[in-house]
């Protein structure tokens, strides 16, 4: 196959970029209709609805939802089972995931002014937390561990993973990583059980992890309710290159995120030529040999593309107006480039830095901003199962000159009682 060339010199390059990173995340009507109802049956008719869609969509057969749960014994049968080199690939993976988050654990703190007024900030955990973990074109072991080992680390009391036919992978993760239930739902139906409730699924007060169209719009609608991680859009790949990088090793790169679906987009930034066309040659060399081709193939001629720059400062450039989830900074000297790009997901430096190591095993988490939000948002982290609560405790005699200045404040926006209520203290 031949990958789309845009190059920076082109007239209309920046119409030609925008439609080609444009990504709506809910722009489908009918799948807004169609989760609306699901939400709708499921907080009037509770267990009894999410029973019938997992029946209609999972093929489930349980005459109940009890039936699908699954045990701790259960989780623990799996991990055992799980081949010795897989085992250890999932526990060291825990491992590195759990020490890289233990740092961003935040604490309360307080301090004292002159006057003995304290004032501070607790910290808490969220009591009841709610993972989905997708089960349809491919089983995610890895994303259990992104989503329930910050949580842990934050101190809630309560994971519940919800997974449509969870295969035994996932389950042994799900052991590996302290989840406390699983029940084996799935789609709008179980997002929406766990944001109201119902006789068998708890209601919890956020919901985390990646899904199909109807769960991210489930999602969607039920924030408020509950809290969620993000509105997940396709993968995203960014690679800045230099041309000192094997090509081959570029293009499998592109088609590590190519893999995920056929919304996923994999781009290439590069000022030379000569390596955009020796890419393009192992594109077309590997794709043959890979068992998702069809799937990379969709995804490239959608929205892949191989940019031809000016300089690596313009590919930096491009990098912040794209805002990617991941990006690669395969050159010989990635530091001297760090410094100029302000939006990104997860920053790989260095051509020995493969974005596949970041998904399963390097440590930080791999749920990641997507179609632009780098601008404003983070990856998934402690810092999302925590919540913060101000504390204010004001002395005798804080309260005369706080008071003061909060009557006078009150006072200039018309609100009388306001104004007395710190005047009755002064």
């Amino acid at each position: 196959m031949k990958l789309r060339r845009l190059s920076t010199r082109q007239r209309g390059f920046d119409a030609q970029l925008a439609a080609l990173t444009d990504y709506a995340s809910s722009g489908n009507a009918a799948v807004e209709r169609a989760v609306r109802a699901i939400i709708a049956a499921v907080r009037r008719r509770g267990d009894a609805a999410v029973l019938a869609y997992a029946r209609r969509f999972d093929g489930v057969s349980a005459g109940s939802i009890a039936k699908l749960a699954v045990s701790k014994r259960e989780l623990g049968v799996a991990l055992r089972l799980l081949p010795g080199k897989q085992a250890h690939a999932l526990t060291s993976a825990a491992k590195r995931i759990y020490r890289f988050h233990q740092r961003q654990l935040s604490r309360s703190w307080k301090y004292r002014e002159a006057d003995g007024t304290q004032l501070g900030q607790i910290v808490t955990p969220l009591e009841r937390v709610g993972i989905y973990v997708p089960g349809g074109k491919a089983a995610y072991p890895s994303s259990v561990l992104m989503n329930a080992i910050p949580a842990k680390v934050a101190g809630v009391a309560e994971l519940v993973m919800v997974s449509p036919n969870p295969n035994p992978m996932v389950l042994a993760a799900a052991a590996v990583a302290g989840v406390d239930r699983v029940i084996a739902i799935g789609g709008a139906q179980a997002v929406a059980a766990l944001a109201y409730g119902t006789r068998s699924v708890p209601r919890v007060d956020k919901i985390v992890g990646p899904g199909n169209a109807y769960v991210a719009e489930a999602k969607r609608q039920v924030y408020g309710q509950v809290g969620i991680d993000m509105i997940a859009g396709p993968s995203e790949i960014l690679v800045i290159c230099d041309g000192s990088t094997d090509p081959d090793w570029v293009a499998m790169d592109l088609f590590a995120q190519a893999e995920h679906d056929e919304l996923a987009q994999a781009i290439l930034l590069c000022p030379s030529l000569a390596y955009l066309q020796r890419v393009q040659e192992s594109v077309a060399k590997l794709l043959p040999q890979m068992p998702r081709g069809r799937i990379i193939r969709a995804s490239l001629t959608r929205r892949g593309a191989l940019i031809h720059t000016r300089s690596l400062d313009e590919a930096c450039e491009i990098s912040n107006r794209i805002a990617p989830e991941h990006l690669e900074l395969s050159v010989a000297r990635p530091q001297a480039l760090l410094s100029r790009l302000r939006h990104a997901g997860a920053i790989f430096l260095g051509c020995w830095s493969s974005e596949a190591v970041g998904d399963y095993c390097a440590g930080p988490n791999h749920v990641l901003p997507t179609a632009g939000t780098a601008r404003f948002s983070s990856p998934l982290g402690v810092y999302d199962f925590q919540k913060r609560s101000s504390s204010i405790h004001v002395s005798r005699k804080g309260a005369r000159s706080l008071g003061r200045l909060a009557a006078r404040l009150a006072q200039a926006e018309g609100l009388s009682a306001h104004a007395r209520s710190a005047e009755y203290r002064l």
